[in-house]
């Protein structure tokens, strides 16, 4: 069997989660030094540090984004310490224009595991990587398909992938 690598969409999920059906755009329309003020989601370094022991470091950041958020986001993750608070490898983040390809980087990578907060972007992902997790609060009329796992939350995202790793189901 293959290396296990998982794969992490930064906005919405790192940074910024919706929130009783907001989501946080405050990164988005700031200023660099504004943006870096954005605090990073609850419980988010913790669980992706263990991700890090799990996968044997072999955690992806996936963002689309332009050149302006690329530059904020790579600045946060400096600002916030992000590779030494969670073991996160800085050369094992990836940037594109277009959320479509972002399935393109995971088939690239081999990225077997993908946490996302759209469901536009894990449905191109869809026979390219095996586990596809959808973050955070969703529209609630949403139809979760069967292949698709919901997770609220990082606590969340941490216990379904506990249990996938001892080949469990998610509750």
């Amino acid at each position: 069997m293959s290396q296990e690598k998982i794969g992490l969409d930064f906005g919405r999920v790192i940074m910024g989660a919706v929130r009783n059906g907001q989501a946080d755009t405050s990164f988005l329309g700031t200023t660099f030094n504004e943006a870096m003020q954005s605090k990073p989601e609850p419980g988010a370094f913790d669980v992706i540090g263990q991700l890090v022991d799990w996968f044997a470091a072999e955690v992806w950041i996936v963002s689309k984004c332009g050149p302006s958020v690329e530059n904020k986001t790579r600045g946060w993750l400096k600002h916030w310490n992000f590779y030494a608070e969670t073991g996160v490898d800085r050369e094992k983040v990836r940037f594109c224009r277009q959320r479509s390809e972002k399935a393109l980087i995971c088939r690239q990578l081999g990225i077997t595991q993908f946490v996302d907060d759209r469901f536009d972007v894990l449905t191109p992902m869809r026979g390219i990587v095996p586990k596809l997790y959808l973050f955070g609060e969703q529209d609630p009329t949403l139809r979760i398909p069967d292949w698709v796992i919901p997770v609220a939350d990082w606590q969340a995202l941490l216990e379904c992938t506990k249990a996938q790793r001892m080949s469990e189901a998610c509750s």
